[in-house]
């Protein structure tokens, strides 16, 4: 009896041993467990953090700079560049101010004044025939019908003309008289002699070596003493007799006339 006390008590025991065995494996495993878990909460909370950290550092200088330069193409001293296309468009063109400056003209001119257009009219024709160049002289005031009635005593024409003193004003650009060596002189009759506006423009230059030709427009009046009176205005030029023509002159007369002062 004593002996199966002893056998039982042996196995009590035994059975207990390995109860208290068994539950300090499960709690080192789950402390092994809890352990881990933990390391990956440190290891996500790691994460996170740096996460966290690049996401706050500010942008560097050199990015910065470079979203600049986009933004406004410049060189290294920070001033703006040129376009391109806008240099060699600029290299490429040709500089004419001197080819167009130093272009001969021809060394015949046409000088007219026509208050109505009838003169000029003729004056295109001889520019036509001679190749001349062609200069229209124009008042600073242009003539109205009005100041051109002759039946007016008061009109301006009619109180100009009897003024051997008026120089009404040229409005036109001046020009040079350089290489020329012939010039027509075309003009109306106003009351039997050139425009005071003639020796305005003859008072104004200087024709030393230069042929001068007058001629005139007219319903009859001859050119008188016009032609005279411009030379002696002008003081200078080889001064020719002129002619009077009708405003619908043809270019047969005026060739022929031309070709008579050769």
């Amino acid at each position: 009896m004593k002996r199966l006390v002893s056998m039982m008590l042996v196995l009590l025991m035994t059975v207990s041993f390995a109860a208290c065995a068994g539950n300090s494996g499960a709690n080192s495993a789950a402390n092994g467990s809890a352990a881990a878990t933990d390391g990956s909460q440190a290891v996500n909370s790691g994460s996170s953090e740096a996460s966290k950290s690049e996401a706050s550092v500010p942008e560097t200088s050199s990015a910065a700079e470079a979203s600049k330069q986009e933004e406004s193409p410049a060189d290294a001293s920070g001033k703006e560049q040129s376009a391109p296309d806008a240099q060699e468009n600029s290299s490429e063109a040709p500089d004419t101010s001197a080819e167009e400056s130093s272009e001969p003209h021809s060394s015949v001119l046409v000088v007219v004044f026509s208050a109505t257009g009838t003169t000029k009219g003729v004056a295109e024709k001889i520019a036509a025939i001679t190749g001349a160049d062609l200069y229209e002289i124009k008042a600073a005031q242009e003539y109205t019908s009005a100041d051109l009635n002759w039946n007016d005593r008061g009109s301006r024409s009619t109180l100009e003309q009897n003024d051997k003193n008026a120089r009404p004003e040229i409005g036109s650009e001046t020009i040079s008289l350089a290489g020329y060596e012939t010039i027509y002189i075309g003009f109306p009759i106003w009351w039997g002699e050139e425009p005071r506006i003639l020796d305005t423009f003859v008072e104004s230059y200087s024709f030393d070596g230069i042929t001068m030709i007058p001629f005139c427009t007219s319903a009859s009046s001859g050119i008188g003493r016009s032609g005279r009176n411009l030379a002696e205005n002008a003081g200078s030029g080889s001064w020719r007799d002129g002619r009077r023509f009708s405003g619908s002159v043809s270019e047969d007369d005026l060739r022929a006339w031309i070709g008579s002062l050769q």
